[in-house]
């Protein structure tokens, strides 16, 4: 059910393979014990065109999508691991940043929940 949506620079994924990067955000997502095994889903999506801040070139953000429930230490919790993990994997870059936001299990549907 979760969904882990990479933004980032298209010069990320010639730093470290897509692959690499969506499989370092699946290992840290699911450490955390939050999500169902084999529910955590990820994608990324390099961007050719963005501005930023003079001087920066680069940028990792995560947009995470959960369903409602988890508490707010929980979800700092997987703030914090997501990104110290990722500042390990990119020391170079300047922007690494994650938010996340609540599914609402009201008004969440899925294909599997349609007869």
């Amino acid at each position: 059910m979760p969904h882990f949506i990479i933004d980032c620079s298209e010069n990320i994924v010639r730093m470290k393979s897509p692959a690499e990067i969506m499989q370092t955000v699946y290992d840290v997502a699911e450490s955390t014990s939050l999500f169902k095994e084999g529910d955590i889903k990820v994608r990324i999506n390099p961007y050719k065109y963005f501005k930023l801040g003079e001087g920066k070139e680069s940028f990792i953000h995560i947009f995470a999508n959960i369903m409602e429930g988890r508490s707010v230490e929980q979800k700092s919790d997987l703030s914090k691991k997501m990104i110290t993990q990722l500042k390990t994997l990119f020391p170079e870059v300047p922007i690494l940043s994650i938010n996340i936001r609540d599914f609402e299990k009201a008004t969440y549907c899925n294909r599997s929940m349609i007869e």
